[in-house]
């Protein structure tokens, strides 16, 4: 039978495989966030206000008609707004509290932002006149990738800054 002192490693071979950990003092967690901020969701909402118009622009710089514009348009709107809504929520007054909080004030915002997009995505038949269906799912795909674009941005920013 082998002995089981041989079936483990002892303390020192343990040691030696855990990686180093340091926690972060204040300060240096301080140092940390100035030298690597967040990206705030108002930046998002901002490019995709921006995409949103480009978006619309062109449908109607393509198109020439009214529906496809209105159509692009409410396409983006559905993006836009329940994404501001959201990061009125998360960011707003009182988004200060514990991970538990914080982790319930996001699902919740989440699920008003779905709801707000699916409502409005009802309502658009009898809102937006002459809709275009495919210009309206084609505008909302393309303002919701201004998240990537937002990300894109402030990561060639930070590059730029470091």
């Amino acid at each position: 039978m082998p002995d089981t002192h041989d079936m483990h490693p002892d303390d020192s071979e343990v040691e030696a495989q855990e990686p180093d950990f340091k926690p972060l003092t204040p300060d240096e967690a301080q140092a940390l966030r100035a030298r690597y901020p967040s990206l705030s969701p108002w930046r998002v909402v901002s490019w995709q206000i921006l995409l949103g118009l480009l978006v619309t622009g062109s449908a109607w710089g393509v198109s020439g008609q009214s529906g496809i514009a209105w159509s692009a348009l409410y396409g983006a709107a559905v993006v836009v707004l329940p994404t501001a809504l959201f990061a009125r929520g998360i960011v707003g007054r009182g988004a200060a509290g514990g991970s538990g909080a914080v982790l319930l004030r996001f699902f919740g915002w989440e699920a008003v932002k779905i709801v707000v997009a699916l409502a409005m995505m009802l309502a658009a038949p009898s809102v937006v006149p002459g809709l275009s269906w495919l210009t309206l799912v084609v505008a909302m795909v393309l303002v919701m990738k201004a998240y990537w674009i937002a990300y894109w941005w402030h990561s060639r920013t930070l590059s730029a800054n470091n």
